[in-house]
């Protein structure tokens, strides 16, 4: 059992001990504030009249290729680069005589004609990171610092917007791998794979345990043992929450037979279960496509149409699913020309899609040239802080320039 080291509270650091509550039971426990009193009830933020607008965040693991998600086929330079992964206008949905979306997002396409997603292309940033770790940090803090900058970008969303709330299911990870923009020192996420079994597992043993771990000469252990058995309470609180409201979802959308399905369904069951979540987050893997790329990449992009374009529908037949605005990004995209393993390796800028009844449709940005590059890669047209501010101020009304650090310009996908 391992907890990080304490860190500038005495008797220890609580922020610390909450992220090792998880060994007691092997799952991700949850807790509200930190720092002080603990509220437990969801209601709080639940919707009374008004559904809470509610952010999903989709991430695409592994560098997805920007140029294979929407192709350039016009452009004489992407066929020289790539003999064999090359789109023709026949194998995309043109977008206009130049580029078009990959054929196998029909359904993404139907939004983009219905005015609900919008095209973000060349999102990046300056002085681009090639390592996947990295650029996962950055892209998650908000900073090219990346950890050692602090929480995540949602962290310090939830300061800013959030401050005097306490829910535990306002942050919530539908997956085995919590991302690191969710790191919080006040708002911690819920986490689960499977909500049926997600639930406190300790022992009444384990919590007096945990209690006396904090003692150190002259302090009062009970305040550890009281401060653990606010976050056991928090985190039963929210288990049983999120379990019912998932076993009481029903919808006639059809949703694919994945995990990325399975967990879409999910996110529709939270934003519908009036539990006062703001951020939801899921994953789709498998985009270090370094080898037979062509193959594997028109794989994941049909599963990750079919799972948004389900989800989509079944956002618009309620009230709180048409509160919800999701964001797909990815770490950084592929390099223009293709390898000798027929695959691509990694690259810098890659397209976003921003998708909600809310948003304004359309493309957004500009493609990036193919002729003139930075060592082989495209050049960033859109920082991708452009694209958080933007949901930062116009979705959830708070000053964007304290959670990044910077004004960034804003991108007209919202109102």
């Amino acid at each position: 059992m391992n907890l990080r080291t304490p860190i500038g509270e005495s008797p220890f650091d609580r922020r610390a001990f909450v992220t090792g509550l998880g060994a007691l039971g092997g799952l991700a426990l949850v807790s509200s504030r930190a720092d002080g009193a603990v509220k437990l009830f969801a209601s709080e933020l639940a919707p009374s009249g008004d559904a809470p607008r509610v952010l999903l965040l989709v991430q695409l693991t592994g560098g997805n290729d920007g140029l294979s998600t929407v192709a350039p086929f016009g452009d004489d330079a992407y066929h020289a680069a790539r003999a064999t992964l090359a789109l023709a206008k026949s194998d995309v949905l043109p977008l206009d005589d130049y580029k078009g979306l990959h054929g196998e997002l029909k359904g993404l396409r139907k939004l983009l004609d219905a005015g609900r997603l919008a095209l973000v292309e060349g999102v990046g940033y300056p002085n681009p990171i090639r390592s996947h770790f990295k650029s996962y940090e950055v892209w998650h803090t908000a900073d090219p610092r990346g950890r050692a900058s602090g929480e995540g970008w949602i962290g310090k969303l939830g300061a800013a917007a959030w401050r005097d709330v306490s829910d535990p299911n306002l942050v919530v990870h539908v997956g085995a791998n919590v991302p690191y923009s969710l790191e919080s020192a006040t708002h911690p996420p819920a986490a689960f794979v499977n909500p049926a079994s997600y639930r406190w597992a300790g022992e009444k043993q384990d919590v007096e345990a945990f209690g006396k771990m904090g003692e150190t000469e002259g302090s009062k252990s009970e305040s550890n043992l009281d401060f653990l058995r606010r976050k056991v309470a928090d985190s039963q609180a929210s288990s049983q929450k999120i379990r019912t409201a998932v076993a009481r979802y029903r919808t006639t959308t059809e949703y694919p037979d994945d995990p990325f399905g399975g967990a879409l369904r999910d996110v529709a069951a939270l934003v519908n279960g009036g539990l006062g979540t703001r951020v939801v987050s899921v994953e789709l893997s498998g985009f270090d496509t370094h080898t037979n790329q062509k193959t594997r990449h028109d794989a994941l992009m049909r599963q990750l149409d079919r799972g948004l374009s389900a989800l989509a529908a079944d956002l618009e037949r309620s009230a709180a699913g048409k509160q919800v605005v999701g964001l797909v990004f990815s770490e950084f995209g592929r390099r223009v020309k293709e390898n000798g393993s027929r695959g691509t390796d990694h690259g810098v800028a890659a397209p976003c899609f921003v998708f909600g009844s809310a948003v304004k449709g359309g493309l957004y940005g500009k493609h990036p040239s193919l002729v003139d590059l930075d060592a082989g890669d495209v050049k960033h047209t859109t920082d991708f802080r452009s694209v958080y501010a933007t949901l930062i101020e116009r979705w959830f009304g708070a000053d964007a320039s304290k959670v990044l650090g910077a004004s960034y310009p804003r991108l007209g996908f919202l109102a």
